[in-house]
């Protein structure tokens, strides 16, 4: 079993907040990582796809101030939408009797409804957390290329062969257009939807346009709107805002779109192997998308990200503004001796970025000038995951 980094940071929050929210998409690990919680401290589990564990919420204040004292689990609290106000009045009730922290952790795969209900409810007495797939840390240094070309969803990563983890994202996408989508409510056509995801996956990387989009699909630019929140909303689809600063350049105001698992971005495609992925016209746009995850993944929840470009193509794939005010400027490049433009350099002035990093697909860590370095993917994780502000 791979070891989530997540771990120790979700056993941290239910030592100090009554309830912790695990977000992430479907398949992720959310449920391995929670049970991995369970066998450390008295708990209880329910999932709530289950009608069996369901029907133990048909009265939920009865059940919940039953378990006071240990840790109930609830997986795809989505689902129960209701449960939130009554969670409210059990954390409180569990407070006058001395239990202040570690009551529930609360498992969801879709982030912007989720939120809004748990965050009406539930003010000041929850934490949040992401869970994404997958990441560089997580699985050997070796294993690298694999993780870009299979994804990090662990059935797809872990996955017998190439053929297998493919037919199993297929599935997953399957499933997600079929089962899960219609679940939330939305009544999407699911080939239009499929169409869409197809379309984002050609343009990985690129420059979000709803108008053309809209015209290829023949809906209008709302519609598509509508659809791309939804796939943001599942945690499948990231926008990378532009930096918005203020210089005296004129800068590309429209978000950037990733599919944000590399995996599905090849699935969408039909591309199996390796050796398809880099002789394919997506293999730029994908390495920069799977670079943009894995460092977004560990980024500590307090820094800023956006990109930065101006019309006359000045360029700075990821800009990490932290709460002190200083910058820190990524290039993403494939290539084993990369050298960044002078469009790069004149983005850090812009940005008043502090550091520069150049992340590349070799192992090595070395400087190219005093303020710029080139890093690998898990050297530049590492240093984002352990960033402070002492050395910020």
């Amino acid at each position: 079993m791979i070891q989530r980094l997540l771990l120790g940071e979700v056993l941290d929050r239910l030592e100090t907040a009554p309830a912790v929210v695990l977000l992430g998409p479907r398949q992720a690990g959310k449920t391995t990582l929670a049970l991995q919680v369970a066998d450390r401290m008295p708990s209880t589990y329910l999932d709530l796809e289950s009608e069996q564990d369901l029907a133990k919420l048909s009265d939920p204040r009865l059940f919940l101030e039953g378990k006071s004292g240990i840790l109930v689990i609830l997986d795809e609290v989505q689902r129960l939408p209701g449960i939130f106000a009554q969670l409210r009045g059990v954390i409180d009730s569990n407070r006058q009797r001395g239990v202040r922290s570690g009551q529930f952790l609360l498992l969801g795969s879709a982030s912007i409804g989720l939120l809004r209900q748990s965050g009406e409810s539930l003010a000041g007495r929850v934490s949040y957390l992401e869970l994404p797939p997958f990441t560089a840390l997580e699985v050997p240094a070796e294993s690298l290329d694999l993780l870009w070309v299979r994804g990090g969803f662990p059935e797809s990563f872990l996955a017998r062969s190439s053929s297998a983890s493919l037919r199993w994202r297929r599935d997953f996408i399957r499933t997600y257009l079929e089962r899960d989508v219609p679940a939330l409510g939305p009544r999407i056509p699911a080939e239009t939807l499929r169409r869409l995801w197809t379309m984002l996956a050609h343009q990985q990387g690129g420059l979000l346009n709803l108008s053309q989009l809209g015209g290829s699909l023949a809906l209008s630019g709302t519609t598509v709107t509508r659809y791309v929140d939804l796939l943001v909303d599942l945690l499948l689809v990231r926008r990378l805002i532009p930096w918005s600063g203020n210089v005296r350049k004129r800068l590309v105001r429209t978000p950037k779109v990733y599919i944000r698992d590399s995996g599905l971005v090849h699935a969408l495609l039909g591309i199996e192997s390796l050796d398809a992925l880099l002789s394919h016209p997506v293999a730029g746009a994908s390495w920069e998308g799977f670079v943009l995850e894995n460092l977004l993944a560990v980024a500590p929840a307090e820094a800023q990200v956006s990109y930065y470009r101006t019309s006359a193509g000045a360029e700075i794939d990821l800009v990490i503004e932290w709460t002190n005010g200083a910058s820190w400027a990524v290039e993403i490049k494939r290539n084993l001796a990369p050298k960044p433009s002078r469009g790069f350099y004149e983005g850090m002035s812009d940005v008043n970025a502090a550091r520069g990093f150049v992340v590349y697909p070799g192992s090595e860590t070395y400087p190219l000038d005093p303020r710029v370095s080139v890093v690998s993917i898990p050297a530049a994780c590492e240093m984002l995951r352990t960033a402070s502000s002492s050395w910020k």
